[in-house]
């Protein structure tokens, strides 16, 4: 039996950097020192006797070995966490510190509405939130950097359990006195495909969208230049094109001060589905369906 178990926090160290590929980066997402970081993962290795980081002025690679131990790592801290899990579940439901995950197309719209009345109702539930696409939050919640996720489906999220908070229909935002003057509904071939603004790539939105459309040629000629749903408004506003909102974003006011119009998409397909999701066999599955039901109350 070795002499010598890893830290967890040393453990947190290394998967960090692997995570970032760059000391500082780690050591901010680590809430520590950069001195620090790299002390704790010279010491991990000094103890182990192996060398898991090659360090370069500019570029920093693991070993082979490092590779392995890493993935080893992320394996522990996942059941580290889910030991704290167990324990938190046997206390008071719905308190304590939770991880979330919100993608960009939600959590300033959602969010204000319901925060408020979650901090005065359950005023031991400690709620760390990060603002993350789709992808990176369903990469965050596998390897355990955060408790549960809140997006839009469809999206492949990968083998996790699911709790519907809501349907969220699909609108088109048209620039005021557009020359098509459009119908209280929007049927998809009226949607001109030179004139569609879309969010970049790596937002589920830009996909629900072009679903709604159900129009193969709007994929290749589309605009995706958005990194939010703001900017696309204001580019809208000054007709410079169209967009598709979600009726969220239109309930929290988005519109508020332009002269932009929406209308409803004239499609069973434009809408997409807003969801919280968690880790299978997860031991805070009580706390996750009970914040599902404060979403929904919201």
């Amino acid at each position: 039996m070795s002499t010598y178990l890893p830290t967890i926090k040393q453990l947190q160290y290394l998967v960090s950097l692997h995570e970032h590929g760059h000391f500082g980066r780690a050591a901010d997402a680590s809430f520590v020192s950069q001195s620090t970081l790299s002390a704790g993962i010279r010491e991990l290795e000094s103890l182990l006797g192996v060398t898991l980081v090659e360090r370069s002025r500019r570029v920093v690679r693991f070993t082979s070995l490092g590779e392995q131990v890493v993935a080893k790592a992320n394996r522990l801290l996942r059941e580290a966490e889910e030991l704290a899990d167990l324990v938190q579940a046997a206390g008071k439901p719905l308190s304590g510190q939770l991880r979330m995950s919100v993608i960009p197309t939600i959590a300033p719209f959602m969010l204000p509405r319901i925060l408020p009345r979650l901090k005065n109702e359950r005023p031991d539930l400690q709620l760390m939130l990060r603002e993350e696409t789709s992808q990176d939050a369903v990469e965050s919640l596998q390897h355990g950097r955060v408790d549960c996720v809140l997006l839009a489906l469809p999206f492949d999220t990968g083998e996790v359990e699911v709790e519907h908070i809501s349907d969220d229909r699909l609108f088109v935002a048209f620039p005021k006195d557009d020359p098509r003057d459009p119908p209280a509904t929007i049927p998809p071939d009226m949607i001109d495909q030179g004139r569609l603004l879309l969010l970049e790539d790596g937002h589920c939105l830009r996909d629900h969208a072009l679903a709604a459309c159900n129009r193969s040629e709007l994929r290749d000629s589309a605009s995706m230049i958005g990194t939010s749903l703001h900017t696309l408004v204001q580019l809208v506003d000054n007709d410079l094109g169209l967009t598709m909102l979600p009726e969220m974003a239109l309930n929290a006011g988005i519109l508020n001060g332009t002269e932009v119009v929406a209308r409803p998409v004239d499609s069973p397909t434009a809408k997409r589905e807003i969801v919280l999701v968690w880790r299978k066999n997860s031991p805070r599955e009580a706390d996750f369906r009970l914040l599902a039901e404060e979403l929904r109350a919201g």
